[in-house]
């Protein structure tokens, strides 16, 4: 993983009926990159909240992607993991051959905090 240690799943399970995969994660707030975004205000930067999706998705498949293309993407809040460190993301997912396209909905409590539309292209071995 690329953020390694940044985060652990606490919950995950996939609903078949509406091709959702719902994790539930809590962020490491002692996490290094916080130190420098920012000090003594800890957020949780943007590019890692969408790598965490990359990530979930990857695990979740079981093979590398490669982004082909985000559109629609809105941070709707600010996570700061002292005060909000558990996330629940929701991936609707739609497999089209080698392409995987993905609407995502990551939110604390009931707070949403990102919305965005991925495609990913798997790689094949």
């Amino acid at each position: 993983m690329l953020l390694d240690d940044f985060y652990t799943i606490v919950d995950q399970n996939f609903y078949e009926e509406s091709h959702t995969l719902k994790t539930t994660i809590k962020v490491n707030k002692e996490h290094h990159i916080f130190n420098g975004h920012f000090p003594n205000n800890p957020v949780m930067p943007g590019v890692c909240m969408m790598q965490i999706s990359k990530e979930l998705l990857k695990n979740y498949i079981g093979k590398p992607l490669f982004m082909q293309s985000c559109n629609n993407v809105k941070f709707m809040a600010i996570i700061n993991p002292e005060e909000n460190p558990i996330l629940d993301i929701e991936l609707k997912i739609n497999e089209e051959g080698n392409l995987v396209k993905v609407k995502n909905l990551s939110k604390f409590k009931t707070t949403v905090a990102l919305k965005m539309n991925l495609t990913y292209q798997v790689i094949e071995s």
